[in-house]
């Protein structure tokens, strides 16, 4: 079956000249993923709960501070347009792939060591003018951080494009989300190697030392990762040269025009709605699981991280059963109603597990959560590809990732917001220092806020109408694109 992106070229550029993608080396593309997976457990897994937890810094900070690296997301525009046109060390992908990757390690070390600044001014002189500069600072790194990661991850997207073909494409896709969650897994093993002597309350000498050792063993494990995956992938499989176009691909897309795709007709606007509520309602939690688990449960650094594997299994656990069952039995729309709805029991579960004070409890608790995200994303992913048409669907599906990411990252920082109000809230009723039962009603809000915008998604599902989009979405998209380019 030929792809629908492959013209007829000249011979010897035929796109069939290039071998086809074995299993083994679908997954040892996967493990690029993997490795993209140990890093976002060493910022949302890690940096968030010290921050938090053990230096004290302001929840609305340090999560508006990690948050800076996903509004960078627009910046994949420039970098899949430069990997198109202007190869790096002889390659188109491979070469910004590269140094993408080593820049987020390098980059990740020093936002480290700002951190570092920041809790030994907090701890010297509390909260003043004195911090505010290298908070300026890590904000900055942030802002590197998420470029270096929007180069290096948009190219190796770019990759996976360039070397399959449609029928192998969805298996590559599987294969690197997987093995994006068994690099959770993986991660959340070398932390808890490397920071089990961590205990609680140890002294931040201590902290600091195992700490820094982590961010120097995982970066060089996820860059030697990275290398093997793609070393030659490039050369032996890419068929760049042999396709006709690459305009409608998600990195040739710019913000504004996405907004345009996404809100052209009343349906994508409700759609497009919808999945913002929902990427906000789910995550939130990012920046403040881990400190929630530390500061009213009692766990260490080490444990904390258990909860990202916990999610992360549940995730793929949901995502697996919806596929095979859950979908074919009861229909897209009701398994997304169906994942909302558990998704905002479990949140409530995740915030009354806090009178336990049990982290078998949360753990059980944030794993159903991962079951309910599975079914939930899962849902709105098939969802989406019915809401959309064939001539436009690579610009609408592009315009909806690029909205995600910058919804995610609003996501992080309203979820520190929320816990920063929630123990304003607490400290002005009880009259006093937030105590750890005070503590747990302050991250409950944020939960609480969670369930009740799960509701709210529900409530705008049911306003979308597959078939009055499919009646008059095409035209309002192509009018919207038309418009933007005159």
């Amino acid at each position: 079956m030929t792809s629908p992106d492959v013209s007829p070229s000249a011979p010897g550029l035929s796109a069939s000249t290039k071998p086809n993608l074995s299993i083994l080396t679908m997954l040892r593309l996967g493990v690029f993923n993997m490795g993209l997976g140990i890093m976002s457990l060493l910022t949302l897994g890690v940096l968030n709960r010290v921050m938090i937890e053990e230096l004290r810094v302001p929840a609305l900070v340090a999560a508006g501070a990690i948050a800076v690296h996903q509004f960078m997301a627009p910046a994949r525009v420039w970098f899949g347009q430069m990997s198109d046109s202007r190869p790096i060390l002889g390659y188109h992908r491979s070469g910004y792939i590269w140094l993408g990757i080593v820049s987020v390690a390098v980059t990740a070390f020093c936002a480290l060591q700002v951190v570092w600044q920041i809790g030994d001014r907090i701890a010297a002189g509390g909260w003043g003018p004195a911090v505010y500069p290298w908070v300026g600072l890590l904000g900055l790194l942030f802002a590197i951080y998420g470029l270096a990661l929007s180069a290096t991850s948009t190219p190796f997207t770019a990759l996976l494009v360039d070397v399959s073909d449609e029928d192998s494409r969805s298996r590559l896709v599987g294969i690197g989300w997987a093995m994006l969650m068994v690099g959770i897994i993986t991660g959340v093993i070398i932390t808890s190697i490397v920071l089990k002597p961590i205990e609680l309350d140890a002294p931040i000498e201590q902290v600091q030392s195992l700490v820094n050792r982590l961010f120097i063993i995982a970066p060089a494990v996820v860059c030697g990762l990275a290398f093997f995956s793609t070393a030659g992938i490039e050369k032996k499989y890419s068929r760049l040269k042999s396709r006709s176009s690459l305009r409608d691909r998600e990195d040739s897309l710019t913000l504004g025009r996405a907004l345009k795709v996404l809100t052209a007709s009343r349906q994508t606007g409700l759609f497009f709605t919808f999945l913002l509520v929902l990427s906000l309602s789910l995550f939130m939690q990012d920046a403040v699981l881990e400190p929630y688990g530390g500061e009213v449960f009692g766990m260490t650094i080490a444990e904390t991280t258990q909860l990202n594997a916990a999610f992360g299994m549940g995730t793929l656990l949901g995502i697996i059963v919806t596929g095979w069952l859950v979908v074919p039995r009861i229909g897209k729309k009701r398994s997304v109603v169906v994942g909302c709805s558990w998704a905002a029991v479990c949140l409530l579960g995740i915030t009354l597990s806090g009178l336990t004070g049990n982290p078998t409890v949360l753990l059980t608790a944030v794993f159903c959560f991962g079951i309910a995200s599975g079914i939930l994303t899962l849902g709105a992913i098939v969802l989406m590809l019915d809401l959309t048409v064939a001539e436009t669907a690579g610009t609408f599906i592009g315009a909806w990732g690029l909205a995600q990411a910058i919804a995610r990252g609003s996501a992080t920082v309203l979820g520190g917001g929320v816990l920063d109000l929630g123990r304003a809230l607490v400290g002005a009723f009880s009259g006093g220092e937030v105590g750890q039962p005070q503590a747990f009603l302050a991250y409950g809000l944020v939960f609480t806020v969670q369930a009740v915008g799960m509701m709210v998604a529900i409530g705008l599902l049911s306003r979308v109408n597959i078939q009055e989009f499919q009646a008059n979405a095409k035209a309002a998209i192509t009018a919207a694109l038309e418009s933007d380019m005159d």
